[in-house]
């Protein structure tokens, strides 16, 4: 992925991935290493944190479109190579949390996705 182009986004509009038993596998070992390494980096780069949640879910049977939205993840980060957390020493020590969700908006089996954020001090620190 050295010579790739840059993507300006994480994922293409409306994308929808679901479990397909129709579409072409991909190699399953490297996906999963691949999504293994990606789940590490949401720790300090949470605006990829979405998209990794959702092509961590086709972590035991990839096909190529899921290796595609691998591939587009790679191509990003590879746009933006200084971007990520920056932890600031603050003296306030206020904690404030924020929650959404997306009701029934999985494709695939209809489940809720929710997700949330935490900031101590006013540095982010869950998500």
């Amino acid at each position: 992925m050295l010579g790739c182009k840059h993507a300006d986004t994480l994922i293409k509009m409306n994308l929808k991935l679901c479990e397909d038993m129709d579409q072409e596998p991909t190699n399953k070992e490297q996906y999963q290493c691949l999504v293994r390494r990606l789940i590490y980096l949401t720790h300090t780069r949470p605006d990829i944190a979405y998209v990794v949640s959702v092509v961590s879910q086709f972590i035991h049977s990839p096909s190529v479109s899921h290796r595609n939205a691998v591939d587009r993840i790679l191509r990003y980060l590879k746009s933006a190579p200084g971007k990520g957390l920056m932890f600031s020493k603050n003296e306030d020590l206020e904690v404030v949390g924020y929650t959404d969700a997306d009701w029934a908006g999985s494709i695939t089996d209809r489940r809720s996705t929710s997700g949330y954020f935490t900031f101590v001090g006013g540095n982010l620190v869950t998500w």
